[in-house]
């Protein structure tokens, strides 16, 4: 009977930087469809599979014996799920394998590849969606190793580098800027445009700073009641903007589709609706929601993220220093992974040469007599004689390979009097 294929990691995806926000709209998953989603992945014969859901990213982790049939596999089925073409997916989608796949699996569960370096919601993700998937079954050795080595390497990154802070940093200065415009936060409302990481985070923080209203607006209206049960906020429908724009003192953009969401006119609009009353605005999108020209208008306080960095004294040279060390880190831990994992996969092999000498005790001591010095002559020949037998056969055919196993057999057993000792 053929052993089973050994499985290697493979990761098929969008995320911010490969896909444009329609296809990653589309793909996007419920919260409460996403068993629905692993269960599909199960049926298309996926042992080990964890599917991650967020803003910024739809990723398929998993554990295969044969990455190139099921990266393809998975890709028809992500277009399947977003109702596009089989092209449009292959024209922003990634596929990872090996070492690629885990060292992105580190990235990400250490948010160095989120839009905003540090932020941390998409920890919480990775460890639902691998929650969900354990329920289901669908998480084995190779990717419950992977998935916790990840876990260990996020919690060193935030403890041992400056890189958590730059969030809360973030969020400590737009609440500065919010309060220094608009004074007690209890009588503020706020709108949160689209759903993207750091928008979420910047929501939850005024929420937590005592914010009177939060109101949450997305073109899925079944996102926008998720993220307003999350953030105890309400919703509104996405074609109430101008009228949401109107009543907000506080507004987090963050839909970045490309296109400006928020020009000059329909800020212009709300203002004169609000009497003049300023509009404080972050636009944290990638790439942006604010047209420039809203900057021009009084009462229209435009903020991007690099403006909240300055405000809150952090030049992006700190940020990057924070980010390379995050980096070093997640390498050690990589290669500290790698070599648990090949430890691991050498055990099979270690318990079947104890196995078989073991066999070879029991045979000698059945032949034995009870003279324990021919007992362990006669085991010493036996498990000596097929190693002697195959390095005769391989010096005889093939030299180099004799040299090869020779030199192995050497550093197995700790060996002296190799070609390097006789020559000095």
């Amino acid at each position: 009977m053929a052993a089973p294929a050994e499985r290697s990691l493979l990761i098929v995806g969008v995320n911010h930087r490969s896909a444009g926000a329609p296809l990653r709209e589309a793909l996007f998953v419920e919260e409460e469809r996403i068993p629905e989603r692993l269960a599909e992945l199960r049926d298309a014969g996926l042992p080990e599979a964890v599917l991650l859901s967020t803003c910024d990213r739809v990723e398929v982790l998993a554990a295969v014996a044969e990455p190139a049939i099921e990266a393809e596999r998975l890709r028809a089925l992500f277009a399947r799920w977003a109702g596009v073409g089989f092209e449009e997916i292959d024209g922003q989608s990634y596929v990872l394998g090996g070492d690629d796949a885990l060292r992105h699996l580190f990235a990400v569960a250490a948010s160095l590849d989120s839009q905003v370096i540090g932020e941390p919601q998409v920890l919480g993700q990775v460890k639902e969606g691998h929650r969900l998937a354990a329920s289901m079954g669908l998480t084995g050795g190779l990717l419950e190793a992977a998935l916790q080595a990840a876990y260990a390497a996020a919690k060193r990154v935030r403890s041992e580098t400056p890189l958590a802070q730059q969030p809360v940093s973030l969020a400590a200065a737009a609440l500065r800027v919010a309060r220094d415009l608009h004074g007690d936060l209890g009588r503020c409302t706020a709108l949160l445009l689209g759903l993207g990481e750091m928008g979420e985070l910047l929501a939850g923080e005024l929420r937590a700073a005592g914010l009177r209203e939060l109101t949450v607006s997305h073109r899925s209206e079944g996102r926008a009641a998720t993220a307003a049960r999350r953030l105890r906020a309400h919703h509104r429908p996405w074609e109430e903007l101008p009228e949401a724009l109107a009543g907000a003192d506080v507004v987090v953009s963050t839909v970045g589709n490309g296109r400006y969401l928020l020009d000059r006119a329909l800020v212009e609009q709300a203002l004169r609706q609000r009497r003049r009353r300023p509009i404080f605005l972050v636009d944290a999108a990638v790439p942006s929601d604010i047209e420039p020209a809203v900057e021009e208008l009084d009462g229209a306080f435009v903020y991007d993220l690099d403006d909240l960095e300055r405000v809150a004294a952090q030049g992006r040279r700190s940020r990057e220093g924070a980010s390379m060390q995050a980096w070093r880190l997640l390498g050690e831990e990589l290669e500290a992974f790698r070599r648990t994992h090949a430890e691991r996969g050498a055990g099979p092999a270690v318990a079947a040469l104890r196995a078989h000498a073991e066999r070879l005790r029991q045979e000698v001591l059945a032949e034995g007599s009870g003279d324990a010095e021919s007992a362990t002559r006669l085991l010493l020949a036996r498990l000596l004689h097929e190693p002697s037998e195959e390095l005769r056969r391989t010096a005889a055919e093939d030299p180099a390979a004799r040299r090869e196993m020779e030199g192995l057999l050497r550093r197995l057993f700790r060996l002296g009097g190799g070609e390097g000792e006789e020559k000095r």
